[in-house]
C-alpha cells in the first residue's frame, strides 16, 4: 500500500481543564479528499492546528510521508507542504490582497509582482472568484477574505490542503465551484482535509469519513464502504457515530444533510404601533474593494425578525456597521424610537439599546489574548459597576462572568481562560450573552451561526427567537437563506448596495428571494 502523504499517530494535546485531541490517529492519502465531522469542541480544530504548526502536541508523533517530523511553526508546515485555510481568517487587513498572497516567501528573494499576478489570475480561475489584487483586504466582506485565504492556501502548490469550514461563507455556485477545484486537486494527487457541518458535503466531496467527538476518533466510513453505501445509510452511520442513535435524532440529520425545508414558525408581529427602528436614504462612502449602501430604506417594530439575505459582498456589512455606529453615513437618517441617532457613535447608541454581534467573532468581537470574564465586559471598560473610579473590580467582574457562563452554557475552564482558546460555538455565546441583556432594545446580527455545528447553531437561533418574543427588535444578516427563512418575519435582500425589497416570509417566499437576488425590484 501506498504511503501516507500526512498522519498523525496517538495524538493527544491538553489545555488547561480540556483534553482537546485523545490518542486520535489517522492517515491523509495522496489524491483522496478526507472529511472530519464532529460538533463545535470536538478537536477538529486543535488536530488541524497540530498540523499547521499553530500547536504542539503533547504526545503522539506527526508523519510526513512516513517519516517522523516535528512541525514547530506555520512556516515549518508550508515548507512540509501543507496549507492550510483556517476558520478564521488570518490575513493582514492593512494589506492588498496581492501583497497577502506574496508573504512568506524567502527573504533574500525579491517579491515580484508580475509573476504573483500571474499566479493571481490562474487561481481567480480556477477558483471562479473575482477580486480586485489592489483591493485592501479589511474592506473585503468575510466571504470574499475566504476567497483570499483559500487562493493563500493553494499558492504554492502544496502537497496536503486543509480547509476548515471553506463553504460557510460562499453561494452556491461558488460551494459548486470550489467543489470542482477540490476534485481536480484531488485527481492530481493532493490529498485533502475537509472539516464541515454539513452531511451533503462530506457524502458528495469526501472519498473517506472520518467523525470526532470530544477528543476522540468515534469512527470512520473508509473509501470501499462509502462507496458501497447509498446516502441514507451514510447518513444514518456518521449520526450514530455523532450522537449514539438515529432515530432520536432525525431533524439534525435533516441539517447535516442540507436538505428539507426548515420550519417556519409564524409569529405575530404588531405593526399598528411606530416603528423600533428607522432607516431613511441610508448611504455609504465607496472605498476599495467594499460595496457602499445605496438609498436603504426600512422600517422595523419591536418583536420583529428582519432577515437580510444576498450574495457576500453586496453592501451587508456597511449596512451592519452602519446601524451599529462603527461607520459614518454618508446621507440619510436613521431613527430609534423617532430619535434622530445617525450622528451618535457607538456609546450612545448602545446606551439608548442598540447591540451590534459580528461575524468577526475574534478581533472585532472578541480581544482573543483575553479572558472571557474581561470580554463579557469589554463595551463597559471604565464603566460602574465594574469598574470603580477606573480601577477594575475583579470581584465583581468573575462574579458576573461565573453567572453569565452558567447561564448561557458557556463551555470554558474557567472564567479566566482566554477566550481564543474557546471553540467557535462558545466564542459565540460569549458575545451573545453580553450583547442579549436586559437594555437591548434592537438587535442586529452579522451571520449568527457562521462556521457553528448545528446544535450551537440551533441554540443561536433559539435565542434570537427568544429575544424577538420578549419585544427586542431584530436584524439577521445572514448568507444562509435557510436560516433565514426559519427565524424571520420579512426578508430583505440587498444587491449591489441597494436594499433591492422587502417580502414576507410565507408561500412562494424563495422564489421572491430569488428574483431579488438577481436584482429584480420587489411590486
Amino acid at each position: 500500500m501506498a504511503v501516507p502523504v500526512a498522519a498523525v499517530r496517538n495524538v493527544t494535546k491538553r489545555f488547561p481543564g480540556v483534553v482537546a485531541n485523545d490518542g486520535v490517529s489517522l492517515e491523509f492519502n495522496a489524491g483522496e479528499i478526507h472529511v472530519l465531522l464532529g460538533e463545535n469542541g470536538a478537536g477538529k480544530s486543535t488536530l488541524i492546528g497540530i498540523l499547521a504548526g499553530m500547536q504542539q502536541p503533547d504526545e503522539g508523533e506527526i508523519l510526513i510521508g512516513g517519516r517522523p517530523v516535528r512541525i514547530t511553526s506555520p512556516r515549518a508546515s508550508l515548507e512540509l507542504g501543507i496549507g492550510t485555510v483556517f476558520q478564521h481568517v488570518l490575513l493582514v487587513p492593512s494589506l492588498t490582497v496581492i501583497e497577502n498572497l506574496m508573504l512568506g516567501g524567502p527573504w533574500w528573494r525579491n517579491l515580484l509582482r508580475g509573476p504573483a499576478l500571474a499566479r493571481f489570475r490562474e487561481l481567480s480561475q480556477l477558483l471562479g472568484v473575482e477580486i480586485d489584487p489592489d483591493a485592501q483586504v479589511g474592506r473585503l466582506s468575510l466571504g470574499e477574505q475566504q476567497q483570499v485565504e483559500i487562493m493563500r492556501a493553494l499558492w504554492r502548490g502544496e502537497k496536503v490542503l486543509i480547509l476548515d469550514e471553506p463553504t460557510s461563507m460562499l453561494t452556491p455556485q461558488g460551494v459548486k465551484d470550489l467543489g470542482a477545484v477540490m476534485k481536480r486537486l484531488r485527481d492530481k494527487g493532493v490529498a485533502l482535509i475537509l472539516i464541515t457541518h454539513k452531511l451533503v458535503e462530506a457524502y458528495e466531496l469526501g472519498d473517506r469519513i472520518s467523525v470526532l467527538r470530544l477528543g476522540r476518533l468515534v469512527g470512520a466510513l473508509p473509501p470501499e464502504r462509502k462507496r458501497a453505501m447509498s446516502e441514507q445509510e451514510v447518513t444514518d452511520a456518521v449520526i450514530e457515530m455523532m450522537f449514539g442513535t438515529v432515530a432520536q435524532h432525525e431533524r439534525d440529520a435533516e441539517i447535516l444533510v442540507g436538505r428539507g425545508r426548515r420550519t417556519h414558525r409564524a409569529r405575530h408581529v404588531d405593526r399598528a404601533g411606530p416603528p423600533r427602528l428607522q432607516a431613511r436614504g441610508l448611504a455609504t462612502q465607496a472605498t476599495r474593494g467594499a460595496c457602499p449602501l445605496r438609498g436603504v430604506d426600512f422600517d422595523l417594530w419591536p418583536g420583529e425578525v428582519l432577515g437580510i439575505a444576498g450574495v457576500d459582498g453586496n453592501g451587508q456589512k456597511h449596512l451592519a456597521e452602519m446601524l451599529a455606529g462603527q461607520r459614518a453615513a454618508a446621507s440619510g437618517t436613521i431613527l430609534l424610537d423617532g430619535r434622530d441617532i445617525t450622528a451618535d457613535a457607538v456609546p450612545e447608541r448602545r446606551r439608548r439599546g442598540v447591540r451590534y454581534v459580528t461575524d468577526e467573532r475574534l478581533g472585532e468581537g472578541t480581544v482573543g489574548a483575553f479572558s472571557v470574564a474581561t470580554n463579557l465586559v469589554l463595551k463597559e471598560i471604565g464603566a460602574p459597576p465594574f469598574f470603580r473610579r477606573g480601577v477594575s473590580d475583579w470581584d465583581h467582574i468573575h462574579d458576573h462572568a461565573r453567572a453569565l457562563i452558567k447561564r448561557n452554557d458557556i463551555r470554558t475552564p474557567s472564567e479566566k481562560t482566554p477566550v481564543a482558546k474557546l471553540s467557535g460555538g462558545n466564542i459565540q455565546k460569549v458575545l451573545l450573552a453580553r450583547e442579549l441583556n436586559a437594555e437591548a432594545g434592537v438587535v442586529i446580527f452579522n451571520k449568527p451561526t457562521y462556521g457553528l455545528d448545528l446544535q450551537n447553531t440551533r441554540l443561536a437561533h433559539e435565542r434570537i427567537l427568544a429575544g424577538a418574543d420578549q419585544g427586542l427588535a431584530t436584524i439577521v444578516i445572514s448568507t444562509d437563506l435557510d436560516e433565514l427563512l426559519e427565524i424571520s418575519d420579512r426578508i430583505g435582500v440587498m444587491f449591489q448596495g441597494h436594499l433591492a425589497g422587502i417580502v414576507e416570509n410565507g408561500p412562494d417566499v424563495e422564489r421572491k428571494v430569488g428574483l431579488l437576488m438577481t436584482g429584480a425590484k420587489a411590486a
